[in-house]
């Protein structure tokens, strides 16, 4: 499930991109697709051995141009080992929420973005978010869950206090905001019937895209859009 508008956060063959908090790497892998230089960072070892067998799968099956590159980097977003400006692209997609220090991680991604360079930053938005953390204590309060939800103005300012400027915003994944709010209402490890259906049709959508399903999510994602998506440039000087 892609978060990142990958038209409006233009990635170009040999550009370098950092996808922070990788997790399962969806945003890498399609970073790679389109020829990066691909970084996946991320805290968990588990998740990242994974992302590195699929580059490995991704490069024998030919899905990817001959002169990319992925590789997979262990490590704490608040504190990256990388060189000051080393990126002309960075991902943060729905990794701050998990974060207490998220302004220390914010001035890292800031940090390692080169001049005139690009962010991506998302988050679950503020009142779907809402809904779920009063339906399901479950939902949050578990190891390694989310401890805040921003409200999107306040995500700006904080990102507007690293010196990275805001080029854009939207949200995205109407369709998932029930799909959670479902779950959260029986409990996040109850799988029953109407979480199953639903969670097939999202399958289903995602695999198909169908022209019914996109037409309904982009007339309802400013409404319900599940995530809040802000875009972020260095300045130069």
């Amino acid at each position: 499930m892609i978060t990142v508008d990958f038209d409006t956060f233009t990635i170009e063959p040999g550009m370098t991109v950092l996808d922070v908090g990788c997790g399962q790497g969806r945003h890498s892998f399609e970073a790679y697709r389109r020829g990066a230089h691909v970084t996946a960072f991320d805290m968990n070892e588990t998740d990242l051995a994974d992302v590195k067998s699929m580059f490995v799968a991704m490069d024998v099956e030919g899905q990817v141009p001959v002169d990319a590159t992925a590789d997979v980097r262990h490590g704490d977003a608040r504190d990256m080992p990388f060189k000051t400006g080393s990126f002309d692209r960075v991902i943060a997609s729905e990794i701050l929420e998990h974060i207490h220090e998220d302004e220390t991680a914010m001035q890292e991604i800031a940090r390692v973005v080169k001049p005139g360079g690009l962010v991506a930053v998302t988050v679950p938005r503020w009142w779907p978010e809402q809904i779920c953390w009063k339906l399901s204590d479950a939902y949050h309060e578990v190891e390694g869950g989310h401890v805040r939800i921003y409200q999107g103005s306040q995500l700006i300012e904080r990102l507007e206090r690293t010196g990275l400027e805001v080029i854009g915003q939207h949200h995205a994944h109407a369709l998932h905001a029930p799909y959670w709010w479902l779950k959260c209402a029986v409990g996040p490890d109850n799988n029953n019937f109407a979480t199953r259906a639903y969670h097939r049709l999202l399958v289903w959508d995602m695999m198909k895209a169908p022209a019914v399903t996109r037409l309904a999510e982009r007339s309802l994602n400013p409404l319900i859009g599940k995530s809040f998506v802000v875009y972020l440039r260095k300045p130069v000087s």
